[in-house]
């Protein structure tokens, strides 16, 4: 399967090291099976720190890494299981990394997501409301790399 990476620069080297804590699913290198989101992560990596939009596109196949004995975590659907997985990813006061997957692929918390489960940790809505706004979402596609086994997998095209 060929996976997306939208930013401001080429990606001749992936360097875990560079990745931002605090995301998602937690510090580690992040793409998409979906290349219009990528390029739409590429022009707003370019609003925010100048440069041209650019796409590296890389080969991945889960079977292989499957196969290898990565632990893999899958997010069908932006569901109770995933808020909390993004909450604790996202929380500075929790110890990081909060997991101990390899790859974990599932929704991105887009800004409307992540105002509600912000709305959720400041109890303004329920569990229940959250995952009733969280299903007429439209959500996004993310696979997320957090250790070098990982980053080996990918053949960049």
């Amino acid at each position: 399967m060929t996976l997306y990476h939208g930013s401001n620069i080429e990606i001749d080297r992936i360097d875990l090291d560079k990745c931002r804590p605090y995301k998602d699913f937690g510090k580690g290198f992040y793409l998409t099976d979906i290349r219009r989101q990528a390029e739409r992560m590429a022009a707003r990596t370019v609003k925010m720190f100048r440069g041209e939009p650019t796409l590296t596109s890389y080969e991945f196949d889960p079977e292989e890494a499957a196969r290898q004995g990565l632990r893999i975590k899958i997010f069908n659907s932006p569901d109770e299981e995933w808020a909390r997985f993004i909450m604790d990813n996202r929380d500075i006061n929790v110890k990081q990394p909060c997991h101990y997957y390899d790859i974990v692929i599932g929704p991105v918390a887009d800004d409307t997501i992540a105002r509600l489960l912000r709305m959720f940790t400041e109890n303004f809505i329920s569990e229940q409301q959250l995952v009733k706004e969280l299903t007429f979402s439209e959500t996004t596609s993310q696979y997320f790399f957090h250790t070098e086994a990982t980053i080996k997998m990918l053949k960049k095209i």
